[in-house]
This record gives C-alpha cells, structure tokens and sequence, in this order.
C-alpha cells in the first residue's frame, strides 16, 4: 500500500531526509529542533508480516511512527474474538491509546513488511520543554485519530454495508493520496476477512459488495489491488 521501501536498514533515523516526516512527528520542526529529533528517534529493525509491534497488556513506553508499510489494531470481544479497531498506513502514529494508563490496551501487527521509528516518550516530554511547538504537534495527531474514531462510530451506527465500503475505499484512498500516491489504486494489504471484521460483516458480503461495485464500473478487481475507476460516484454512495 506504500512506496517503494529503501534497501539497507540503519538504526538511526534521519527526519531531514525522511519522505513521510509531514504526515507524522515532527511536522514543524526544523533547524536545530529537527537535529533533536533526529537524536531522539530510533528505527526499529524491519518487521514481517504478522510480527507484532506491541499487545495489549504491554508497558507504554515509546509512540511509532509507520515509516514504510501498513498494520492493524486489534482488540479481543468479552467472548474472545478478535475485533479490529484500525488500519495504519505510511506516515500515521501508532501508541497514543496507551498515554493515559501507562499500559497498551491493543494489538499491533504488521501486514506487510514494515519499518517503524521508535519515539520514547519520556524523551519526547523532555523535548517538548526546548521544542514548545511538538506539542502543538502531538495535539494535531491525537485530534487526528479522535477524528477517525468518531468517523467510525457513526459508520457502523447509521448506515448500509454498500455506504461502509464505500466510506472505507473512500478513506483509503484519500489517506493514500496524501502519502503521494500516484494512482487510483489501491493495494490492500488486509484481508477481506480483515475489512469484514472492522466494518461489522462478514467477509463473504464484502466479497459481493466489491463484485457489485465492479458491475456497477465503479472500480476494478486484480487480486487485492482494486483501481477505483469512478470515485465521484463512490464518494455519492459514500454520502
């Protein structure tokens, strides 16, 4: 669902040169304060699909950056099935749920081989006191993911399946695209098991769902990339 990854691994991030550093911390630092940044954030070794970054349970240490790749979030039912909570693609944070009680109340795991920029926190509350505009930052991102859980509060309350598929290809592509895709495809990374699951049905009536759309010319299907070929009228069934 990404670009293209870069081919050597180095512990220490650079955020001067990184390509996704305005979509993620830090968005306004520069000069000196970026030379801060830089020494305070670590690249985690590259991830393989189904490793996990963290599991519910798990001390708060750091937040995480996706420097390259996609992961989901997931938690378990009070019957102990698993119920996904989110998707996150290039450029987005990942940790801020666990701020409050010093422990992560989900899962984390890769989709797709995936790097991430480790932030510790405390570190990060230290710079904060030299830096005072990171936490003008930190309140963009959180307002950023209370923004998307809302968004999925009023999907799964008041509309039809058709309207959450669309609204879900729909926000896919426009977070894509603000992660400088150059197309209308979208390469999918999850599961129809996956997309069911977060959208409340099951993955049989996804499957039929974008078999529908695909009769209907609204987009087309090759595997698990989907080429939006209409997105005026998907943003219509959208609503």
């Amino acid at each position: 669902m990404n670009t293209k990854p870069k081919s050597q691994y180095n512990e220490r991030s650079a955020c001067e040169s990184c390509g996704v550093r305005q979509l993620c911390l830090p968005v306004s630092l520069d000069g000196e304060a970026l030379s801060l940044m830089d020494d305070l954030v670590k690249r985690r070794a590259p991830m393989k699909k189904g490793d996990y970054l963290f599991r519910t349970g798990d001390k708060f240490k750091s937040l995480y950056a996706i420097q390259y790749g996609s992961m989901k979030s997931y938690g378990l039912t009070v019957g102990g099935k698993e119920q996904v909570t989110g998707f996150h693609l290039t450029g987005e944070v990942l940790g801020m749920d666990a701020i409050d009680e010093d422990e992560h109340h989900c899962n984390a795991v890769a989709l797709e081989k995936t790097e991430v920029c480790e932030l510790p926190f405390t570190a990060l509350e230290t710079l904060q006191n030299e830096v005072p505009s990171l936490q003008r930052d930190l309140n963009k991102i959180m307002s950023r993911e209370i923004r998307r859980d809302q968004h999925m509060l009023l999907m799964l309350g008041s509309t039809t399946v058709e309207q959450r598929m669309a609204r879900f290809l729909l926000n896919l592509y426009e977070r894509l695209q603000k992660r400088g895709a150059s197309d209308n495809t979208l390469n999918l990374s999850m599961t129809r098991q996956d997309i069911g699951n977060y959208l409340g049905v099951a993955f049989e009536t996804v499957s039929r769902q974008l078999a529908h759309m695909q009769d209907k010319g609204i987009l087309e299907i090759k595997n698990r990339n989907i080429h939006l070929l209409d997105i005026e009228t998907l943003g219509a069934i959208a609503g």
